[in-house]
């Protein structure tokens, strides 16, 4: 385990998949992260790479191949190093080195820094294309929120602040089999109260947001994830049709990249929402989860 802090928070996180696994507010005493509990979900905060989401009948066509590859790709269950480090920052780093070329067919160095300051923590990615070609990708993230913060609410005490990106449309979906399905412009994006049924048909995704806030109307505890200039989010929780609830989590997830369109041919250089990426090229974002 690595542990970085400062004042306000204490952050652990693993080398598998360089995964966020708690981060501990200090001042109000309150554990942010989703506990990992595998009767409804074994993950935390996974990095989502080299696709997000699901790929139709998962496989996808490159340069004449066919590629199998299942959910949300295989760098969340990769090994990483730590490059360096101090008390507030930590970098990872994983190479490619041809362990994945068999569903992967490129090569890359991946950096997952994280960064403390004062009551939130930055999320930066760093992919290096390592070949003598264009190489084609998606990442996302993942981090799962407990809800409730406190023991006395509910997840009906919570709401969700949607904000979108300046003088652009958003844009709504809608996963059918876990597949993608444009449903229209969102033309007002008013606050979404959490209630059991909220997930019964899978993920809330759109496009051009530019801030999601999770909070309580009770205590005012919560979390705000900033992540200006991602093309989409999906916001999801695990809903459990035999009793019509969700699991005591939320995930708050900004992607460059997003699961197959139902009517995709296939072909990686034509998925929607796909990354391009040139020779020795490296693409870099990052964004901010704020804990109140």
């Amino acid at each position: 385990m690595i542990f970085i802090e400062n004042d306000w928070l204490k952050v652990d996180i693993v080398r598998h998949g360089a995964e966020v696994r708690k981060v501990t507010h200090k001042k109000n005493k309150l554990d942010y992260m989703w506990t990992g509990d595998e009767a409804y979900w074994g993950r935390v905060s996974p990095v989502l790479f080299p696709i997000v989401g699901r790929l139709k009948e998962d496989h996808y066509q490159l340069d004449g191949q066919t590629y199998k590859m299942s959910q949300h790709g295989f760098l969340r269950d990769v090994e990483f190093d730590v490059a360096e480090q101090t008390s507030t920052t930590v970098s990872f780093v994983f190479e490619s080195q041809g362990r994945f070329i068999h569903v992967y067919p490129y090569e890359f160095k991946a950096t997952i820094r994280y960064r403390l300051m004062e009551d939130s923590l930055m999320v930066q990615w760093q992919i290096l294309n390592e070949n003598k070609e264009e190489m084609y990708f998606s990442i996302g993230a993942h981090p799962a929120f407990r809800v409730p913060l406190v023991e006395t609410e509910t997840i009906e005490d919570y709401h969700l602040n949607l904000t979108p990106a300046t003088n652009k449309n958003v844009m709504e979906y809608e996963l059918k089999n876990s597949l993608i399905y444009e449903k229209g412009t969102a033309n007002e994006l008013s606050t979404i109260q959490l209630t059991s049924s909220l997930f019964a048909h899978d993920a809330l995704i759109y496009s051009n947001i530019d801030k999601v806030g999770l909070v309580s109307n009770q205590s005012g505890h919560g979390v705000e994830v900033l992540f200006e200039g991602f093309p989409f989010v999906g916001v999801w929780s695990k809903y459990k049709e035999t009793d019509g609830t969700i699991a005591p989590f939320v995930c708050i997830e900004p992607w460059y990249g997003i699961a197959d369109t139902y009517d995709t041919k296939g072909n990686l250089k034509e998925k929607f929402g796909v990354n391009k990426l040139g020779t020795a090229e490296t693409f870099q974002v990052k964004y901010t989860m704020m804990f109140k």
